[in-house]
């Protein structure tokens, strides 16, 4: 029997997320009134703020319905982990729209620009509201280490997008760290599927002692790739005259590939510190 839950809209993580619906429909709206473009910068923001209406809907539906409960999987890793994915998507269309398409007199692009950056401080606050708290129980994807988890892959989804076949194919050493990219990013995201799907128990042994030997060993291989990546990329390899200022050009992935792999060693070494917090300090409390 269906049952309507009021609570969900009063709550303040429910205000939220009718306020990220509101705003999100206002964005992607006052884009479309501009007119279509057929750019690849412009459908990711588009997507972006129509995956983010089109998902909060149906996770506000679902709760004020109390349909949640009755999905086979775990509702509070699901939704820990859109909101910390959204608030990235949010961020990324949040910088990119603006760079690429709003000038002094396009009031409409940047209204789109402002509701866009409000619905990504109201996606952050959302991770905050539904993060778990310390002695708190809750799933694992609303702890930091599992918020983490979503920010690893979401950056080596950057990587990926910014990779050229043809700029790696001919040098080992680049084709390392493209594997390195990989296999960090299907650990990353077998363990959100596995969380999502409540599998974990599928693991050949303890969960907590493999995810931090997981995290070890993704350090230790991102610390190769940041290291290799730009001697690899940049040796002999200035940027192109061709490349124009404000024009976003292949050698600049290059630099963005090498920003993001840094970045990406730092959160795996923040999963790692908390990993073996949990691991060797927590569990024996």
């Amino acid at each position: 029997m269906v049952t309507l839950d009021f609570r969900t809209l009063t709550v303040p993580v429910g205000i939220v997320r009718i306020l990220e619906l509101i705003l999100t429909c206002i964005s992607f709206s006052l884009v479309a009134s501009v007119g279509n473009r057929a750019e690849s910068f412009w459908t990711w923001c588009m997507f972006t703020w129509c995956l983010c209406f089109c998902v909060t809907f149906l996770i506000l539906f679902l709760e004020f319905f109390s349909l949640n409960s009755k999905l086979p999987i775990s509702w509070e890793d699901f939704t820990a982990a859109f909101a910390m994915l959204a608030t990235l998507m949010v961020l990324a269309a949040s910088i990119i729209y603006p760079r690429f398409y709003t000038c002094s007199s396009c009031s409409r692009q940047i209204g789109a620009t402002v509701t866009s950056c409000l619905v990504f401080i109201l996606y952050a606050v959302e991770v905050g509201l539904t993060r778990a708290k310390p002695g708190e129980l809750s799933g694992f994807l609303s702890t930091v280490p599992g918020l983490l988890k979503v920010l690893e892959a979401f950056v080596a989804c950057i990587i990926f997008i910014c990779l050229d076949h043809h700029q790696y194919s001919s040098y080992p050493g680049l084709q390392w760290c493209v594997a390195v990219y990989s296999i960090c990013f299907i650990f990353a995201l077998l363990v959100i599927i596995f969380t999502v799907c409540r599998l974990l128990s599928l693991f050949p042994a303890p969960f907590d002692k493999v995810l931090t030997v997981c995290n070890v060993l993704a350090v230790l291989m991102y610390l190769t790739a940041v290291v290799i990546w730009p001697l690899y990329s940049f040796r002999n390899n200035p940027r192109p005259s061709t490349c124009k200022a404000g024009v976003l050009c292949q050698w600049d992935n290059l630099v963005v590939i090498s920003f993001m792999t840094a970045f990406n060693l730092g959160a795996y070494i923040a999963d790692t510190i908390y990993s073996c917090r949990l691991v060797f300090f927590v569990s024996r409390t």
